[in-house]
């Protein structure tokens, strides 16, 4: 099965490239993806904006389309950053503005007041066509620094209590085993087989 990608985060495409090696679904990027004119991630749920990227991307493209959305999601912060993750620190935030910011927000915040979860909504479509919409999620304690060199976002501060690692520290193939996003295409892909 051939699926496109519709995303311009380099670290989730390189996450979707190897989960689909491991499945041997043919994945691409959405051709001149940076052409398009942008979807516009305005709805209150992670759901509603996985559906309508993959709505709207899906009419540039003849194959089966996969978008996602994701965040974290930090109770004590009420629920925030959650679908503004990306956007946390402002538009054109970098990563490390976005967890600075976030590290900021929790620095009195201690003990059990600093679980998390990360989120991640998927939704492949096909000519404007919603076909299945999938969720994962891993739930986590925020840290007080930085931890690790690898993966994008929040990783460094996102510890799995399980296994004494941020997903920073992880390895590429543990983080995908045990990640929001990992749970959330492996659902999809099931989804897709029995179709």
């Amino acid at each position: 099965m051939k699926l496109i990608v519709a995303s311009s985060n380099p670290g989730k495409l390189r996450e979707y490239r190897e989960l689909a090696g491991e499945s041997g679904i043919d994945l691409q990027e959405l051709p001149n993806f940076g052409e398009i004119e942008e979807f516009a991630e305005a709805a209150p749920t992670f759901a509603e904006n996985a559906a309508g990227k993959a709505r709207y991307y899906s009419g540039f493209a003849s194959e089966y389309v996969l978008a996602d959305d994701s965040g974290l999601v930090v109770p004590a912060l009420g629920g925030a950053p959650g679908v503004h993750s990306a956007r946390y620190a402002g538009p054109n935030a970098t990563d490390r503005e976005r967890v600075h910011k976030l590290l900021r927000e929790m620095k009195d915040i201690k003990g059990e007041d600093r679980r998390a979860k990360f989120v991640c909504v998927t939704a492949v479509a096909k000519q404007g066509c919603v076909l299945a919409v999938t969720s994962g999620f891993a739930q986590g304690v925020l840290t007080e620094e930085l931890r690790g060199e690898n993966g994008f976002g929040y990783d460094p501060i996102f510890l799995l209590p399980d296994h004494g690692r941020t997903y920073a520290e992880l390895t590429n193939r543990e983080k995908n085993l045990y990640s929001h996003r990992g749970k959330a295409f492996r659902s999809m892909l099931g989804v897709l087989a029995a179709r």
